[in-house]
């Protein structure tokens, strides 16, 4: 092998050793560019140029939050006053009319055509009535009860038999009430907040019993005279005996009965051509 020879293999050599370290050295730092640290390593660093952000902190579970109260049924103004002989008048007679009367039905719910028609005739005029009931008559009929109820209208309690509570000792007079209160209440979920005593006979007695359950007594101040018809009865006769006996702030009393129902529209007609106006139960004062 000559002398030139030597030196261009030593020299190839020489050449393939450089090109091999270059080349693993170039292996070496791009692997360690390419190994970019976890978000949740606490010894990672973060390459030139990058900013490493911190974990995002897991919220800690909240509490299921409480339910929002119902809002509160809502609460009428009294408007109108009882006087003692049972008729209404205004609170303060720039909020309310001294022309107005209050409707009221005895001896209710027993016949569904006849409560209905009741009820179709006051949706007509935009009236509202007390419709008196009686207990025996509610466990008889509760669908009738919850369908004047759900119509808009006030339920009033005028005990469970329709008996003379004047002659009645205070536990039977006490009894007569309560239970109706409570047969009411578990079907409307509302106590009734007016009573009125069967045949208009009461006494201390049972006016001390409605007071205790938040009820307000009251007989009436114009009757229909519905009651001393017999049947088919004559609705005319029932609006000329309304119209007879009419003031302002007539507590008007009616009775659950086919001529009285048939009579209501033509009533209720004449009374507002007369100008009067009719008095929601719900804005009576209860309570002095």
């Amino acid at each position: 092998m000559t002398k030139t020879t030597m030196n261009t293999l030593c020299a190839v050599f020489a050449l393939t050793a450089l090109l091999t370290s270059c080349g693993s050295a170039s292996e070496t730092t791009t692997g360690s560019a390419n190994a970019l640290p976890t978000a949740h390593s606490a010894d990672a660093q973060s390459p030139p140029g990058r900013q490493t952000l911190p974990a995002p902190e897991t919220p800690a579970l909240s509490a299921t939050p409480a339910a929002e109260p119902s809002p509160s049924p809502k609460v009428m103004a009294p408007l109108y006053k009882m006087t003692a002989v049972y008729r209404f008048v205004p609170i303060n007679e720039a909020t309310a009319s001294k022309k107005a009367v209050l409707l009221t039905f005895d001896d209710a719910p027993h016949n569904e055509e006849v409560i209905n028609s009741l009820l179709d005739t006051l949706d007509k005029h935009k009236a509202k009535a007390i419709f008196f009931v009686n207990g025996y008559r509610v466990k008889q009929h509760p669908e009738l009860l919850k369908l004047i109820h759900d119509r808009g209208q006030t339920i009033g309690n005028h005990s469970w038999d329709h008996i003379d509570l004047k002659k009645e000792e205070p536990g039977k007079v006490e009894t007569q009430i309560a239970d109706v209160q409570a047969e009411v209440k578990a079907l409307t979920g509302k106590e009734p907040k007016f009573f009125r005593p069967p045949y208009g006979s009461g006494g201390d007695t049972v006016k001390e019993a409605a007071k205790n359950h938040g009820m307000l007594f009251m007989t009436w101040s114009n009757g229909s005279l519905d009651w001393e018809q017999k049947a088919p009865g004559d609705p005319d006769k029932v609006i000329g005996n309304v119209l007879e006996q009419l003031h302002p702030g007539a507590n008007i009393l009616m009775h659950e009965l086919k001529w009285t129902a048939a009579a209501l529209d033509g009533l209720l007609a004449k009374l507002e051509d007369k100008g009067y106006s009719f008095i929601d139960p719900e804005t009576i004062q209860v309570s002095p």
